[in-house]
């Protein structure tokens, strides 16, 4: 029974992975001209300072997707009805952003912050801010991880709403008895329990919001100058714009290692604080 499953992932997860792995090890010129370079490639990539920029650049944007979407996430789903007809209503209403394709997502938001007819740009333009996503970088920055939060805070919200419906009712019974405040339920109740939601929550956000590309592609374009170009676009010119194969195949591996290093040590962390608890 497990057989078919092992054939699977091989075909589309480890050969692939391998295949990657030669070409990083090598310099192809053609189909039957190539020559081993070693570790060459992984060196120039780790050397090279636009890809140094490209990684702070994500480790900031990853970070306040977690720090902005994690108690957002946590928040609203406290407030959701949890019986009820607006129960249906409110998790339709939380499933459509996840239900739009990344590529719309960012063609959405292009049309929607435009400076001179979109909605949001006239907006922010009427009441006084000098608001221009395609010239200035904090503003293309920020609606990026507007329309990041916009986009994904709804599975965080979905996560956590799951985690609180799953708590039995005898804990708020007792709390309702020993007369705990609202806080203390959350503290001693609520977060505890939601512990294990929350590590998926933020291992799933961690890990989509490391591989952005096709929003901040659509949107702009990584621009202007490189204020959002994450690594994923940084992967993807030079693999296919400079058809650089060996240095994009020790990038893609190295890149790997990054998103494998810093889910390890989520999932340690909060490993940690749930043992402790």
């Amino acid at each position: 029974m497990v057989l078919p499953v092992v054939l699977v992932v091989s075909f589309s997860a480890i050969l692939p992975l391998m295949t990657v792995v030669n070409y990083s090890l090598q310099d192809i010129f053609g189909p039957n001209s190539r020559f081993f370079v070693g570790t060459d490639w992984f060196t120039e990539v780790l050397r090279d300072p636009a890809l140094h920029g490209a990684l702070i650049r994500q480790l900031i944007f990853s970070s306040a997707v977690l720090l902005i979407q994690i108690p957002l996430g946590v928040g609203l789903a406290l407030c959701m009805p949890k019986k009820g007809p607006w129960v249906s209503v409110s998790l339709v209403l939380l499933a459509l952003p996840l239900l739009v394709p990344w590529n719309v997502v960012g063609t959405i938001w292009q049309v929607f912050s435009r400076p001179d007819v979109g909605f949001a740009g006239v907006i922010l333009n009427s009441i006084g801010f000098d608001y221009n996503y395609t010239g200035d970088s904090l503003d293309a920055w920020l609606t990026v991880l507007v329309m990041d939060v916009w986009h994904w805070t709804s599975l965080v919200i979905l996560l956590c709403y799951a985690g609180l419906q799953a708590i039995p009712d005898p804990f708020y019974q007792a709390a309702r008895i020993d007369g705990a405040s609202r806080w203390a339920v959350f503290r001693y109740i609520e977060l505890p329990k939601l512990k294990g939601v929350l590590l998926i929550a933020v291992l799933l956000r961690f890990i989509f919001s490391f591989r952005i590309y096709a929003e901040p592609f659509v949107l702009t374009g990584g621009g202007p100058g490189n204020s959002t170009t994450f690594l994923s676009q940084s992967l993807a010119t030079m693999a296919v714009g400079q058809f650089d194969l060996g240095p994009a195949a020790a990038f893609s591996l190295i890149y790997f290692l990054i998103i494998l290093l810093f889910s390890y040590v989520f999932y340690l962390t909060i490993l940690n604080m749930d043992r402790e608890g």
